[in-house]
């Protein structure tokens, strides 16, 4: 069932468009007047053949296997979350995996959510679709308020409608500054039919600053769609953030090119000393022949990790659902070779338990 609905739905999006781009600038060279394509690689395109045969192997071969062990998970330390959103001393950074995608990272006395998704299902309706494997480390209401939440692209599992609705809810009712959304080109009037206004759109390499902490859009190689004819009509990327106290990027989703070696040099200059750490996918990569322009696999991952000079890396996008060919716990151990292979430690580049808090050392507490 996971897989039927699965390509049924990119059976969906593999229809083209015809709309004409009113964002379109001629100079940006990822501007079509379509809409949006890749730096490095022509726009991911899976014909309704590619799409037969990895159905028909998957179902051949039986998979995605059942994960050998439970995705690990531990139970949110709410006190200490809390404890960081006070507005009083300089609190350490520290980052919270919730499930997939979406990870809460407090830093510059600021609370920023990537990718929410709280809801049962990543699907457009809530009766089918790929399923939560397990809840999410931390339950919507037991939040801290949530001052930015990051959006990288339109995809079901990446931006659910729900998670978002009762964010910009819950963030009119706690008395203080509504929830600000970040979305890539295209994305804002989604929102607006929504009625949630406080949306600020970037295209490639745009940035804000919100409450002292600088945002950047970034460019990575994906797609976007969620429905008929609206394939790479909005914008995706990830996103490169300075606080004070934390310098961090999000990739969202990503097949590997050259644009995150560019990333690094963009940012060289303007905030020396690199990313402290870097949130980048590690699931959903199986089978390669369909899902490498789009989804990187551990060993690109870890490639990342290096482009973007990280000193730290996360693997986010993996053990909560079942979205392509490999077992939900199958990530962790390609990761692990992966760090083998290419040398590095096991810290440099590791996974969380879902609902584990992680601190990081602030930067002004370094020598």
């Amino acid at each position: 069932m996971r897989h039927f609905f699965t390509c049924v739905l990119i059976s969906v999006l593999l229809g083209g468009c015809s709309a004409v781009n009113p964002y379109y600038d001629p100079s940006r060279p990822h501007h079509t007047q379509e809409g949006f394509t890749n730096n490095y690689a022509p726009t991911v395109n899976k014909s309704r053949a590619d799409l037969a045969r990895w159905l028909w192997e998957s179902y051949r071969n039986g998979l995605p296997k059942p994960p050998a062990a439970p995705i690990a998970t531990q139970a949110p330390d709410l006190a200490a979350i809390h404890a960081r959103s006070d507005r009083g001393a300089q609190p350490q950074p520290a980052i919270t995996w919730i499930g997939h995608g979406t990870m809460l990272v407090q830093s510059g006395r600021m609370n920023v959510l990537t990718d929410p998704i709280f809801s049962e299902r990543a699907s457009a309706v809530s009766f089918i679709g790929p399923k939560r494997a397990q809840p999410p480390g931390v339950a919507l209401k037991d939040l801290p308020a949530i001052n930015v939440v990051l959006i990288s692209h339109n995809h079901y599992d990446h931006l659910d409608r729900q998670t978002v609705l009762d964010l910009a809810a819950r963030s009119r009712g706690n008395g203080r500054a509504p929830t600000l959304f970040l979305v890539p080109l295209g994305v804002k009037p989604w929102f607006a039919d929504l009625g949630i206004t406080e949306v600020i759109e970037m295209d490639w390499w745009d940035w804000h600053i919100h409450q002292g902490v600088e945002f950047n859009f970034t460019p990575v190689q994906h797609w976007s769609a969620r429905g008929f004819g609206d394939r790479n009509q909005t914008l995706w990327g990830g996103y490169a953030v300075f606080a004070s106290d934390f310098h961090w990027y999000y990739a969202g989703d990503t097949g590997y090119s050259k644009d995150f070696s560019d990333t690094r040099d963009r940012f060289a200059i303007r905030h020396p000393g690199g990313f402290d750490l870097a949130l980048i996918p590690v699931g959903a990569y199986e089978p390669r022949w369909f899902m490498k322009e789009q989804h990187i696999n551990p060993a690109e991952a870890v490639q990342i990790h290096k482009d973007l000079g990280a000193r730290r890396s996360v693997g986010l996008h993996w053990g909560t659902f079942n979205l392509t060919d490999e077992s939900l716990d199958q990530p962790p151990r390609d990761l692990a070779q992966a760090r083998l292979a290419q040398g590095l430690r096991d810290e440099e580049f590791s996974v969380m338990k879902i609902g584990e808090t992680r601190p990081f050392p602030a930067r002004t507490s370094r020598p």
